[in-house]
């Protein structure tokens, strides 16, 4: 495949994940309101947990975007770093309210691993303000690259765990795919946080994880602002 065509599907997808993402949000908001009551507060941080994704990844993909109109990636450097970093941001605090998702979903009280979740994340935000990230680059260093991201591995797979072992356990359906997506998502993004910098084809790898994330918006929306009940436990 020719690299203009790759940068075709590239743009293209991007713009489509920006609409889908944005309208899931505006719906959420829209419909707050037939929300069940017992669903409230789960609902309302899985609102807030989008609306930053939807934030940072305005920056990330759609500064590459701008950057792709305006002479390529590579005549952009800064553009597309300061792109990146705000979408490693706001996923880092995606990752935060997930666990106080667990949390109000399941009536646990805060534990051990899950404080250490959000320790984790602040010192993943720590990690990244150091100089050695180097924003500006179109591809991420090593070995930083590495080492920013092995927090939000830890993360999400924490998290990820903690949920498909509670969802299962009471047979909460809702909770179950979401937890599924979440793997799928770090299935897609673990070879390029690995390989990106010696097969940077891996990159579209980004894709399929970027739809296990529309996929999550799309089941907590069926669930919590549809005024049905088919995927709630």
């Amino acid at each position: 495949m020719s690299e203009s065509f790759l940068i075709w599907v590239e743009i293209i997808f991007d713009v489509a994940y920006l609409i889908a993402v944005w309208t899931l949000v505006a719906i959420m908001i829209r419909k707050k309101s037939v929300v069940a009551e017992k669903d409230q507060k789960v609902a309302k941080l899985v609102r807030w947990m989008f609306i930053l994704l939807a934030l940072g990844d305005t920056g990330h993909v759609g500064f590459r975007v701008i950057a792709y109109a305006t002479g390529g990636l590579e005549k952009n450097p800064a553009l597309v770093g300061i792109g990146a970093f705000a979408t490693a941001v706001t996923v880092t605090f995606f990752y935060m309210l997930l666990v106080w998702v667990w949390k109000e979903r399941f009536g646990k009280k805060m534990n051990l691993f899950a404080w250490f979740l959000l320790l984790v994340g602040v010192a993943r935000l720590v990690i990244m303000a150091l100089p050695g990230n180097q924003w500006g680059n179109t591809v991420p260093p090593q070995p930083m690259g590495l080492i920013r991201n092995i927090p939000l591995m830890v993360q999400g797979i924490g998290i990820m765990l903690m949920i498909l072992i509670d969802a299962i356990r009471s047979k909460d359906r809702t909770f179950t795919w979401i937890g599924g997506m979440i793997f799928l998502s770090f299935l897609f993004y673990t070879p390029v946080i690995l390989f990106v910098q010696q097969v940077p084809m891996l990159g579209m790898l980004m894709m399929p994880k970027t739809l296990a994330y529309i996929a999550v918006a799309a089941i907590a929306y069926a669930a919590f602002y549809t005024g049905k009940s088919r995927l709630k436990q």
